[in-house]
């Protein structure tokens, strides 16, 4: 999901239509059934849609000299790296680029040292034009000298090599590769993931589920600089839509899973006002092979944290339920943040969520996994 701050600040209300119409009541496009992907294009920008982000979380291990991979004794992080475009009204007369009306750019990095429990972050928020952009021909999207962006700009394939360079303030630096590991995803059907009942509430919802990370990570220190080597595993979502969300949905909670066993999860459960959940929450299992399978889940809270920060409560430790697809019994797991204090105060965008690095455990209390969890709507509502 990703777009917490984004969706709020931009006043997305989707409406509610017999069919599928072409496009929104302000002119953006709607994402339509049965859509065929093509590639590098389809990593890139698309203009002509309201809103889209491209969003990577992940968990990096430094190993101490002589560990070869040994993941119980390395330094664990958690990483967040965000970039989202939203257009502006549409314009009945070209604007020049460089001035930079026809887009805003907002973008979001985070870190947290499970070892220290620091948990730092920063936002940028840039009009296009000379300090942000995103390539409507490929993977190729920037903010300030954070960027994101295919190693080969031409590669038609579906699961390319990726190249993030970002950081937090003076704080952190990191330079990563990610390699996808399986094939990429398509959340939703007929190319569709709906996200209420008004049907321009969907978007086109691509996620590489497991990518392989090796590069740098530099922290500042009060000695000098200290840069590690870290390996690890990386989820990204790209999603692209004009109207995210429908009336009465107030926030939602998200969560990726990439499990030890070669499988992961998506679940996103849409909050409604009276405190149900949407119908169309979904839960979504990926095979070691990259096929997906629904299933029903619950969602239950079993501690939370408050924020000193912002007093807003959330979910702190949460247990799913569902069906295991390759058994068909009922599974449950437990996630845990590696730090309890992992909330973004939203200070450009104006809403503060809570988006952390956690741990997944089974019912004996064995680790089985690593998720990133997102919680919104907490703070307050979503005023869509």
């Amino acid at each position: 999901m990703a777009l917490s701050v984004f969706l709020a600040c931009c006043g997305v209300i989707g409406s509610a239509y017999s069919a599928v119409p072409a496009t929104t009541a302000d002119g953006f496009a709607v994402p339509q059934p049965g859509h065929r992907f093509t590639f590098p294009r389809d990593h890139g920008s698309h203009p002509e849609f309201k809103i889209e982000w491209w969003y990577l979380t992940g968990h990096l291990y430094a190993q101490p000299a002589g560990a070869s991979g040994d993941k119980a004794v390395a330094r664990r992080f958690g990483f967040q790296a965000t970039f989202f475009r939203q257009a502006g009204p549409r314009e009945t007369t070209p604007v020049k680029a460089e001035f930079g009306t026809a887009h805003l750019f907002l973008a979001h990095m985070a870190l947290v040292d499970e070892r220290t429990g620091k948990f730092i972050h920063q936002e940028r928020l840039n009009r296009e034009g000379w300090d942000a952009a995103a390539d409507t021909a490929t993977l190729a999207v920037r903010n300030g000298n954070w960027s994101l962006r295919l190693a080969d700009p031409a590669d038609a394939t579906a699961t390319p090599t990726l190249l993030l360079a970002g950081g937090v303030h003076a704080e952190a630096a990191f330079t990563l590769t990610l390699r996808p590991t399986k094939p990429l995803v398509v959340f939703g059907e007929n190319s569709v993931s709906r996200k209420g009942a008004d049907v321009t509430a969907a978007s086109y919802y691509l996620t590489f589920p497991r990518l392989a990370v090796s590069g740098d990570l530099t922290l500042q220190t009060e000695a000098a600089p200290e840069t590690l080597s870290v390996t690890g595993e990386a989820w990204m979502d790209h999603e692209i839509s004009s109207s995210q969300l429908s009336g009465g949905q107030v926030g939602w909670d998200w969560l990726s899973v990439q499990f030890t066993d070669g499988r992961e999860l998506m679940l996103y459960q849409l909050r409604l006002r009276n405190g149900t959940a949407d119908p169309a929450s979904t839960l979504t299992w990926i095979d070691p092979a990259g096929r997906t399978q629904r299933a029903p889940f619950t969602f239950e809270v079993i501690d939370r944290w408050t924020s000193p920060a912002t007093g807003a409560t959330y979910p702190s430790r949460v247990r799913v339920t569902t069906t295991d697809p390759a058994t068909q019994a009922t599974t449950a797991f437990t996630v845990e943040p590696l730090v309890r204090a992992q909330e973004l105060p939203g200070t450009l965008g104006g809403v503060p969520y809570w988006e952390g690095a956690c741990r997944v455990r089974d019912a004996s209390g064995r680790e089985v996994g690593s998720a990133y969890l997102e919680l919104t709507g907490y703070a307050k509502e979503l005023k869509l």
